[in-house]
């Protein structure tokens, strides 16, 4: 990760001699199936460009290429789809009681584990309540240590949290009422796992999933190749009535170079990319985020809404002794900055037009309690920034200290520009590059008075953004440190209301909290999904979940 990601790697893969035989013949399969014979057997080849995919248990599934994967393989009680509804998954149905304290989940019928030897004759058997009773406790477990355990913690009931009415019956309670919690099923972390496999491998669960997902496990050489299978007993069907997935085959590669994966893609080798690396976007997108002429015919470019928020972070504890001589630690001297910068033009110069002006707040457009009408947030106004400079004591910014905007490098460029832009209205401003993991453990531990990061939305409800905003929430999610009682309260309180009532406190809560500026929010970022003209039935959601149980390849996909 912390390698020049523009450098081409062409190198071949060192594979142990034992696997390289298997893996050769299987890669040559594979190849063959994807490029000869796609009447017989359709194989979609995507990369996933972190250059290796730490687990398959869903019970870490804390970053995007695990969710994609573990989604791959796993079901969850209810899904989320492109439009942001909760929509049945293994339960058909589903009530919640009037004090919003139970949820009873009604499962299928029809549901199976894939094949396994801890099964009984190593045959994949029904999925019943008792496995989400297991899931769900295994997800707290100290030994198993889930990044996921967060999601219960604190929210259901002291005892009998989870329980199986009967084998088709799961009911949830909880502690209090926590509107948000039909949604947080969504996420992967929730998939439902069979006791007899988990409780088998252990830890080395991660090598050995089983779920009942629409593929599994074939074949897994870490760092270079991963295959994933069609289950052929996997439940759902298309309108018409046939089994999905249509797919026989998901080959998953591992370069780290988002340059080389882009280049694989050109040249037919991939399926689909998930964005676009920096050196290809003049070339590929104009300046409007569309495909270039001569790439629209060959290629199908998806632009959709991403639950993604970039901003500029101000740490806002004024007990932090790096905020003794902070300019930032004054809050008009933060508005100022927000009013300073011209959001439109880093979205054109910087960005090719991808993403949406962040002058709404901190929720980002696409759910509910976004401030639609830009009232709340802060548009381009250096009038109005260097008034609020003035008003702060600093004319001009003289007597103000340099701001100091802690960035990875990928985005240096932006920073610079912002920079430049507090500049123009008296602002000095510098930028200081620093290694993506060394920024997030400075400002975990409240040691980045100034830090470029993005808010991406684990679940369709805007309760996400607004803990980040939770005095009583350690970093993550807080990291600025934002406190306000008022803001706490309306926290609690906007938990126990109805829909309706609970967005209008959402935007009332995002409001308070942007009048404060503990944040610049820069743009509501957009998802550019390539894939080749071949594939139909491709998928995600705007938490950039994709969905391949519906991908067609080829003359398949007519």
């Amino acid at each position: 990760m912390g390698q020049n990601r523009n450098e081409l790697r062409w190198s071949a893969p060192r594979f142990q001699p034992f696997l390289c035989l298997i893996l050769a013949c299987l890669l040559l399969a594979c190849d063959q199936t994807a490029h000869q014979s796609k009447e017989n057997r359709s194989v979609f080849r995507l990369n996933l460009s972190s250059g290796s995919l730490e687990s398959l248990d869903p019970a870490y599934a804390k970053d995007l290429y695990t969710m994609w994967t573990t989604h791959m393989i796993y079901n969850t009680l209810v899904e989320t789809d492109s439009d942001l509804k909760v929509v049945p998954s293994l339960a058909t149905h589903w009530e919640r009681s009037a004090d919003g304290l139970r949820y009873r989940f009604h499962l299928r019928r029809d549901v199976f584990f894939q094949d396994a030897p801890q099964f009984k004759g190593g045959k994949g058997r029904q999925l019943v309540a008792a496995d989400v009773v297991y899931s769900f406790r295994r997800l707290l477990k100290p030994e198993v240590a889930s990044s996921g355990a967060w999601i219960f913690h604190g929210r259901i009931a002291a005892d009998s949290a989870f329980v199986a009415l009967d084998d088709s019956t799961f009911e949830l309670r909880l502690q209090r009422p926590f509107a948000p919690m039909l949604p947080m099923l969504s996420m992967p972390y929730c998939s439902i796992v069979p006791q007899e496999v988990a409780a088998f491998w252990g830890k080395d669960f991660r090598r050995h999933p089983c779920g009942s997902g629409p593929f599994q496990l074939f074949a897994w050489d870490e760092g270079n190749t991963l295959i994933l299978h069609r289950f052929p007993r996997y439940f759902e069907k298309d309108g018409q009535g046939r089994s999905l997935p249509y797919l026989d085959a998901v080959q998953v590669s591992f370069y780290d170079s988002k340059a080389t994966e882009f280049m694989l893609f050109l040249q037919g080798r991939l399926d689909f990319v998930n964005g676009i690396d920096g050196s290809f976007k003049d070339l590929v997108l104009t300046r409007r985020g569309q495909l270039q002429p001569g790439f629209a015919e060959k290629y199908h470019l998806s632009r959709s809404t991403y639950l993604n928020t970039e901003y500029i972070g101000f740490l806002m504890d004024s007990n932090n002794a790096l905020l003794r001589q902070a300019p930032t630690r004054f809050r008009l001297v933060r508005q100022a900055m927000n009013y300073a910068i011209d959001r439109r033009r880093i979205i054109t110069y910087f960005r090719n037009g991808v993403g949406i002006p962040a002058t709404g707040g901190f929720i980002p457009k696409g759910l509910p309690g976004h401030d639609a009408d830009g009232r709340d947030g802060y548009s381009y106004n250096p009038k109005k920034a260097a008034a609020l400079l003035r008003a702060a004591g600093f004319p001009n910014g003289k007597g103000l200290g340099v701001v100091t905007i802690l960035t990875p490098d990928n985005w240096s460029d932006i920073v610079n520009f912002i920079c430049t832009e507090l500049a123009d209205v008296g602002i000095r401003a510098r930028t200081e590059v620093m290694q993506p993991n060394i920024l997030r453990q400075q400002m975990s531990s409240s040691k980045a008075p100034v830090f470029r990061a993005q808010w991406i939305a684990d679940y369709p409800d805007a309760e996400t953004y607004l803990a980040f905003f939770n005095s009583r929430l350690p970093a993550p999610p807080n990291y600025t440190r934002f406190h306000d009682s008022c803001f706490d309260a309306w926290y609690d309180g906007a938990m126990t209301l109805p829909d309706s009532l609970r967005y209008q406190h959402y935007h009332k809560m995002d409001s308070l909290a942007m009048a404060y500026a503990p944040v610049m929010a820069l743009f509501y970022d957009q998802l550019l999904h390539f894939t080749q003209k071949e594939v139909s039935g491709f998928r995600s959601n705007p938490m950039n979940l994709i969905e391949l149980k519906a991908v067609r390849l080829g003359a398949s996909a007519q």
